[in-house]
């Protein structure tokens, strides 16, 4: 009889315990035969570390020292955590029962799956694709990340037209499982993004390093999203953009740095006018923080010699194209509506 695989459920928080009210308990509930249920608490102010300790035991509490953010303090906690399997969960994430079977079975069949992303729907509009995931994460050739089921604001209803497992470039962060080894091979999360694509960052890593990355419509989760920073805050926005442009200049082949950097500064440069005429003076002025910050970091960066230099054009999950021309001047508001190249068909 074969053993299952260790699975941890790593759910980090930092004062939700609104959050973990809701949603622990369907947590506690999923049906899997070798598993533990974990807070990791980034130094929260309110009382949720109080209310886990009370109210379900049998959650294991990790304190992190101080709020590192997602990618710190994800990297802190699992330095504590032996599973071989980590799932790392938001804390405004419901799950139904038996959500990590499927996902586990998928990446049983190859050991070079290295992390995988159920289907996210949302939980205000359980029919609807949720932003953060969806049916998993693509990127086009200029580095703008989207999804099977969403392409910027746009999200699609579940009408079951992504119900197909394949391999994408990256998945959610929200509901990640990854192989503990290769998390730790590609050096975890980069703690310099603090939130906000850092999830992105480490899967294109491991596509790097030979790994691949799947999505498994069998396992479904319902996503709140925006619990930590909503849609529209000019920190989101500073984050998106100056951790984008520090995970092309990270992952780019050393051929492909500066024409993609340089198409990009032209059109962040559009988006910024773009805010200033929308009357939204912050977000422009995050936009141009983005870049200030991104060229400071990038003075001390070292490439790491580990990795090696993959043309991005060879990777699933990529679109060859450019998807913002796509959305706003062809009106191509669906996935099924760009004209891409075919995904990897894989047999799961």
């Amino acid at each position: 009889m074969s053993v299952l695989p260790s699975v941890a459920v790593v759910i980090l928080n930092w004062n939700g315990k609104k959050f973990l009210e809701q949603f622990l308990p369907s947590v506690c509930k999923s049906t899997y035969g070798n598993l533990q249920l974990i807070m990791a608490d980034n130094a929260s102010t309110d009382d949720s570390v109080a209310y886990v300790e009370q109210h379900y035991p049998q959650v294991r509490v990790i304190r992190n020292p101080g709020n590192n953010g997602f990618a710190g303090g994800y990297n802190e906690a699992l330095q504590h955590v032996e599973a071989d399997i980590y799932v790392l969960l938001n804390q405004d994430v419901e799950v139904e029962a038996g959500w990590i079977e499927p996902v586990v079975a998928m990446m049983q069949q190859d050991p070079k799956i290295a992390a995988c992303q159920p289907k996210l729907r949302s939980w205000h509009n359980r029919d609807e694709f949720e932003y953060a995931g969806a049916a998993g994460g693509w990127m086009d050739i200029l580095g703008y990340t989207f999804c099977r089921g969403r392409i910027l604001y746009t999200t699609e209803k579940d009408l079951g037209q992504y119900d197909d497992p394949q391999d994408i470039f990256w998945a959610t962060g929200a509901a990640l499982f990854i192989r503990s080894h290769c998390f730790h091979e590609a050096g975890g999360f980069d703690a310099d993004f603090f939130a906000h694509m850092e999830e992105v960052d480490l899967c294109w890593r491991l596509k790097r390093l030979g790994y691949r990355i799947c999505y498994c419509p069998q396992s479904v989760v319902y996503h709140v999203g925006g619990g930590s920073l909503p849609q529209g805050n000019p920190r989101k926005l500073y984050l998106n953009f100056r951790n984008n442009l520090m995970m092309l200049w990270k992952n780019l082949h050393s051929e492909d740095r500066w024409i993609v950097l340089s198409q990009r500064f032209f059109l962040d440069i559009l988006a910024a006018m773009k805010s200033l005429a929308a009357g939204k003076p912050k977000d422009m002025k995050a936009i141009f923080k983005a870049y200030i910050d991104y060229r400071r970091w990038r003075r001390n960066y070292k490439h790491d010699s580990r990795l090696p230099d993959v043309k991005l054009m060879t990777l699933s999950g990529v679109f060859h194209g450019i998807m913002i021309w796509r959305y706003y001047f062809l009106q191509h508001k669906k996935f099924s509506e760009l004209k891409h190249e075919k995904a990897r068909k894989t047999v799961f």
